[in-house]
C-alpha cells in the first residue's frame, strides 16, 4: 500500500534530478546536516533507528564519501551537529541530542572531521541550522563561511530529508533571495546522501502521542519541497 501511494506520489509530484558536476572552476561548499549518532547509530536515544536503515546507513556513506572528497581538494565543509540544553525542550520531539553525550557527537565515520582544517563544526539547539547559526551578537556562522570561503554554491547532504535539510535549505534560498549571502547563487541537495526516519502508521496506531512519518513517502516530500523553494536536486555527484 505504501509503496504505490509513493508511485502516485511520485508520479503526480515528480522531483526533477540531474547529475552534478563539480570542479574548482565554481566555488563549492558543503553542508553536513545533523550526522550525529542521535539521528544515524542505531539504538543511540530516543530519535536515533532501533534497527539497522537502509536509507539511513546510505545517507552516511554517501556523506562520507563526498566528505573524503571536498577534504581532500581543501573545499569547504560545514557541518551542522544538532545539540540541546537538558533543561530546554524541542517540541513536538522527545529529548535528543543532549550537549555533552554521544548523541550529539558526529557518527563515527565523521569524528576526523573534528581536526580536518577545511571543516567548520557548529552546534545548533534548533531545526534550521541557518537560524541555528546566529550569535548573540546577530552574526551568523553560515553567512560568514559563505562569504569567507567565496562559494557559490552549497551541497546540501544528511538528515532529515523533510525536517532539519529542508528547513535549512529554505531558510539558505531566502537569505540568498534576499541579498544575504553573496556570492551564492545555488542551494543543491543530494537525494541519495539525504535520508529520514520511519514511523509506518501501524506503529503510530498504537501510541496516541506518534504521528505516522513512512519514510520514503516523507524523504520524497521533502525532496519536492526543497526543489518547490528553488533548490537544485541531484542523483548523482560527479567531480571534474
Amino acid at each position: 500500500m505504501v509503496s504505490q501511494t509513493v508511485d502516485l506520489l511520485r508520479e503526480e509530484l515528480p522531483v526533477e534530478q540531474e547529475p552534478l558536476h563539480l570542479s574548482s572552476d565554481i566555488k563549492t561548499g558543503l553542508v553536513l546536516v545533523d550526522l550525529v549518532n542521535g539521528f544515524c547509530t542505531v539504538g543511540s536515544g530516543n530519535l536515533a533507528p532501533r534497527q539497522p536503515d537502509k536509507q539511513i546507513s546510505g545517507m552516511v556513506d554517501a556523506s562520507v564519501r563526498l566528505s573524503k572528497v571536498f577534504a581532500q581538494k581543501n573545499w569547504p565543509i560545514l557541518a551542522f551537529l544538532d545539540n540541546h540544553h537538558p533543561d530546554i525542550p524541542e517540541p513536538p520531539y522527545p529529548p535528543h541530542c543532549i550537549a555533552g553525550t554521544h548523541e550529539a557527537n558526529l557518527v563515527p565515520e565523521l569524528l576526523w572531521l573534528e581536526n580536518e582544517p577545511n571543516a567548520t563544526l557548529r552546534r545548533k539547539d534548533c531545526i534550521d541550522g541557518f537560524v541555528g547559526s546566529i550569535e548573540k551578537d546577530g552574526s551568523n556562522v553560515f553567512v560568514d563561511w559563505v562569504k569567507n570561503n567565496q562559494i557559490k554554491q552549497v551541497l546540501v547532504v544528511g538528515i532529515c530529508t523533510d525536517i532539519c535539510v529542508m528547513d535549512f535549505v529554505s531558510s539558505a534560498l531566502a537569505a540568498r533571495n534576499r541579498g544575504l549571502l553573496p556570492p551564492l547563487e545555488n542551494v543543491i541537495v543530494y537525494s541519495k546522501a539525504c535520508a529520514t526516519y520511519d514511523i509506518p502508521l501501524h506503529v503510530a496506531k498504537t501510541n496516541k502521542d506518534v504521528i505516522s512519518h513512512p519514510q520514503e513517502l516523507m524523504h520524497h516530500i521533502g525532496l519536492y519541497i526543497s526543489r518547490g523553494r528553488g533548490a537544485k536536486i541531484a542523483s548523482e555527484v560527479l567531480f571534474d
